[in-house]
Parts: C-alpha cells; structure tokens; sequence
C-alpha cells in the first residue's frame, strides 16, 4: 500500500505526468521552432531539433536540450535561447492546458557527440579486432 508522502512526492502513481508534460512540450516547442514564432530575430531561418524536455517532479522547472542543425553556432544560440526563455514560456502556455507553465531552461544536447564517440570507438582498428574474434 502506498504511503500518504508518496503521494504527494511525485513517486507511485503520479510519476508519468512529467513525462507526458515533457513529451507534449517538445511537440510544442518544436512546432513553435519550426514556424518561426518566436520575435528573437536570431532565430529566424535556425533549424533546431529538440531531442528532449524534462520536466521536474514539482512541474515547476523543464529544461529543453536542443541542438541546431550540423551543431552550428551552438553557444550563440544557446545564449538566445536563454534571453528568449520567457517568450517561449508564454508561447508554450498558449498552446499547452496547464494550470501552470514550467519555467523552461534550454540546454545543449550533448548525446549526439556522445553516440558520435561510440562510433569512432567501434570503428578503431583494436575494437574491430576483438569484434571481430567473438564473431568466430
């Protein structure tokens, strides 16, 4: 049986709303991207691709993880990103039923440099080798 603080902590039974907020708010802000809604001038003709949005438990914070296309200017936009934050909030909230919408914070997705490195390990000549012995 679940305990009364479980409840209301965000483990047991409520523990897929942020999960389902966050995917619903990446669908959002992608579309926004994509439409080009957003004022900030720096973001006009900007491919992102918004890989993820996760939300915290108290459904007060999210933080995006973006990358732009072919990684280009990624620190530039990362900075506009961040002073258009509010904006964003705002566009977000019209499109999503919330009582309350996440502050939302715009991170760098590092996992594409990160499955680009396992790549590049498992094409080096020493993992092809062993790859290769337990193959046989």
């Amino acid at each position: 049986m679940a305990k009364l603080h479980d409840l209301f902590s965000g483990k047991g039974a409520n523990s897929q709303r942020p999960l389902r907020i966050g995917e619903e708010m990446r669908h959002v802000l992608s579309d926004i991207f994509i439409r080009g809604e957003c004022r900030s001038p720096e973001l006009f003709d900007v491919t992102i691709t918004i890989s993820e949005v996760r939300v915290a438990p108290d459904m007060k914070n999210a933080t995006a993880f973006f990358m732009p296309l072919a990684g280009q200017n990624k620190e530039k936009l990362l900075q506009v990103l961040r002073d258009s934050s509010p904006e964003i909030r705002y566009l977000v909230s019209k499109r999503m039923n919330l009582r309350h919408t996440p502050r939302i914070q715009f991170e760098l997705d590092a996992s594409f440099e990160v499955a680009q490195r396992i790549e590049d390990l498992l094409a080096s000549p020493e993992v092809a080798k062993d790859l290769k012995k337990t193959d046989e």
